[in-house]
């Protein structure tokens, strides 16, 4: 005869393997997260689509030098009395700052030089600043040191030492900038996503699980949870990244960290509060756990579904680092969905029910969730139903409307940062003794045979200060003047602008001059960072036309087969768009007149939809399915409100989490991220709090059995 022990042995023996399964899993996959960084890759010229005019510009520009890369120059302004004697010193020092050795290895700044390129210094026609351009290869800057460092922060770090004291004995100010020392600082704070962001935001998840379990102990078991399945996402991103199967940015990476640690978390409050309600039912807590299981499982799954296959839709994006995003964050989902469905059992099995203690749920029978905040909040909902949708959904309305004046244009790099890197600073200042676009020229390829005619047009170009052919070397005393250089009857023009080449306004520049272009040499190719950043913008535009209405399909799907009913699906879906809106409406609030940013980048609507919408679809999700339960049972009035008050604790905590780690995005110093960051834990809260709470509960009690239309329950009380 057995015994309630001996059944309960073989459970808790496979709950055992289930754990150790998962630490020999951490211990494969951990290790190969560490080295995530190691496979960024930061440049947009790189994310370009193929068919972009400034891809094809840089493939043909690429057959005028022996390899097939581009020039990412590197700018060291070095401001104050620019004598001949100083120059002199400087051009002196430069001729061997190629020998430096990189981050404590053996490589050398001469190993990242571009083919036929020669380090050059130049004073401003002010005599108040020297430049000196170091042309780097841009096709090695995706490369790692030996140490597995990447290159570029590595070589802006040794010029900053090189640099300084020669600077400093001949008064001058120094300044490493340029696109090379722009996404040098770029890296660096991408640098702080894999120790100070991600040690943040698992402290704050920490201190928010004490909070809510008022536990000493509890708050350990989802929290290693998470951590482990950001290990398995991690090491399976860098293993896809390594073999190019999929595109790794920094922003990615950040997301992915804070994305898999939020959604775990919230999966596993979700489980762990409907079984510790359970463990109020049930002697047996493998018994409690099995009916916990069958209530919370869908939802979990249709859930990470719905966000996963959010994200996946941005493979459809033009840009390369927006739909590698896609499958990281997919990933990332897929992962947390699996560990707290498979790991979090097992360890709340394995431990036991002391596990809650001290307040550890006794086998009494008690529905403890039908009381509290929750419950009034319910009543008062039930009240007068009708009074609280229209009043939440009219607050909503008005943030909606303020939505309109949201700036997206894009952003420059040198608007990128919160706060001001020697880059940034450095550029500006540059502005100052040469024109914007010194040393970083926008570049026509064309006809030679049109070579007169393309430069007398495009030096009445908007924007255009300097028009130069390319030549084939450089000019030295003594020496033949160089020719222009000519590849297949194709020359290039190098344009320098009078404007920063990353910013937007040099942007705007582009369509005008690659009219002008085209109206001499109608094969003429517009290239160059400028024209870079605009495809780049062009491309974001379309992501968000297409993108868009793409995901609201799929998640209408989605909803529609979960809850078996087309109203409410399309009723849940319409709240959290209202949501998503009111909340660009606060931000444009808060960018514009509290944080006083510049601007915003244009993948910014893009992303704080997916985010927003997927993600805030998840409380719906959890509260709805809930209903539906309690609707079988006691009809659909009753069971909003009882729907609402047993998920209003679970949900809100989990709300707080996410949103919690979202803003720790704040925490680098980058515009775009500490945009995305605010948004998402702003909307979030606002689901949680009020979507969810009222204005969906609202809803379905004034509307009643019909919301479940088609559905048979459509016809009950």
């Amino acid at each position: 005869m057995s015994t309630p022990a001996t059944k309960n042995r073989k459970p808790f023996a496979l709950a055992m393997l289930v754990v150790i399964a998962w630490i020999v899993i951490s211990g494969i996959f951990g290790p190969l997260f560490g080295k995530l960084t190691s496979v960024q890759e930061n440049n947009n010229s790189s994310f370009l689509p193929k068919g972009a005019e400034a891809t094809q510009a840089a493939e043909v520009i690429a057959t005028f030098s022996d390899q097939d890369s581009f020039t990412f120059p590197t700018l060291i302004l070095l401001e104050g009395k620019a004598d001949p004697a100083t120059f002199a010193a400087i051009n002196s020092h430069f001729a061997t700052v190629g020998e430096l050795t990189l981050a404590g290895t053996t490589a050398t700044i001469s190993d990242y030089i571009a083919p036929d390129q020669q380090i050059t210094a130049f004073p401003s026609q002010d005599g108040g600043a020297i430049l000196v351009n170091i042309p780097l290869d841009g096709s090695s800057l995706g490369q790692v040191l030996p140490n597995d460092e990447p290159v570029l922060p590595a070589l802006i770090e040794a010029l900053r030492e090189d640099i300084a004291p020669i600077a400093e004995a001949n008064g001058l100010d120094p300044y490493v900038t340029g696109p090379g020392g722009l996404f040098g600082d770029l890296f660096a704070a991408f640098g702080t996503i894999d120790s100070t962001l991600l040690l943040t935001t698992l402290s704050v998840v920490a201190v928010i699980l004490i909070v809510v379990y008022r536990s000493p102990i509890l708050w350990i078991i989802p929290l290693i949870s998470a951590l482990i399945a950001l290990a398995l996402a991690g090491g399976i991103v860098y293993l896809l990244a390594k073999n190019d199967i999929i595109d790794v940015d920094g922003q990615s990476q950040g997301i992915l960290s804070i994305l898999v640690i939020g959604a775990a978390t919230d999966y596993a409050l979700l489980l762990i509060a409907r079984y510790r309600e359970e463990l109020h039912l049930h002697s047996s807590r493998f018994a409690a756990m099995r009916a916990a299981y069958k209530g919370v499982w869908e939802p979990i799954l249709a859930s990470g579904s719905t966000v996963a296959i959010s994200l996946l839709i941005l493979l459809f994006s033009q840009l390369s680092n927006t739909a590698g995003l896609g499958p990281v964050g997919a990933i990332g989902i897929a992962s947390a969905m699996l560990t707290i469905l498979t790991l979090l059992p097992a360890l709340l099995l394995v431990f036991g029910r002391w596990i809650f203690w001290p307040r550890k749920p006794l086998y009494d029978g008690s529905d403890h969730v039908m009381t509290g905040i929750w419950s009034k909040v319910g009543a008062s909902v039930e009240r007068n139903p009708r009074r609280a949708w229209v009043v939440t959904g009219s607050v909503l309305l008005l943030f909606a409307f303020a939505s309109t004046t949201l700036k997206t244009d894009g952003l420059g790099t040198i608007d990128t940062f919160t706060g001001n890197p020697e880059s940034v600073v450095g550029q500006k200042k540059l502005e100052t003794h040469f024109p914007g676009g010194e040393g970083d020229p926008t570049q026509v390829v064309f006809s030679a045979a049109r070579l007169d005619q393309m430069s007398a047009a495009l030096k009445n170009a908007p924007g255009v200060s300097e028009v130069a052919p390319q030549l084939d070397g450089p000019a030295l005393p003594g020496q033949p003047a160089p020719q222009v250089a000519e590849v297949s009857g194709k020359v290039i023009l190098n344009l320098t602008l009078n404007k920063s080449p990353d910013s937007v306004e040099a942007g705007n520049d582009v369509p005008e001059i690659r009219r002008i272009a085209k109206s001499v040499d109608i094969s003429a190719l517009v290239g160059g960072t400028s024209a870079v950043y605009y495809d780049v913008r062009t491309a974001n535009a379309q992501d968000n036309r297409t993108i868009i209405p793409i995901v609201l399909l799929v998640i209408t799907l989605i909803l529609g087969l979960l809850l078996r009913s087309i109203l409410s699906a399309v009723l849940l879906l319409g709240t959290v768009v209202l949501s998503y809106f009111a909340t660009l409406g606060v931000c444009a609030l808060v960018f514009n007149h509290i944080f006083g940013f510049p601007g915003g980048d244009n993948s910014f609507p893009l992303f704080a939809f997916v985010f927003l919408v997927a993600l805030g679809i998840d409380y719906n999700i959890f509260l709805m399915t809930r209903v539906r339960e309690e609707s079988l049972k006691i009809g659909t009035r009753a069971g909003v409100i009882k729907g609402l008050t047993v998920t209003g604790a679970v949900i809100t905590s989990a709300g707080i989490v996410l949103a919690a780690t979202f803003a720790v995005l704040g925490l680098l110093p980058l515009v775009p991220l500490a945009q995305l960051g605010f948004a998402v834990a702003f909307g979030v809260l606002l689901d949680t709090i009020i979507v969810r709470s009222i204005l969906v509960p609202a809803l379905v009690h004034d509307i009643g059995p019909k919301v479940w239309w088609p559905s048979k329950l459509a016809k009950g009380n």
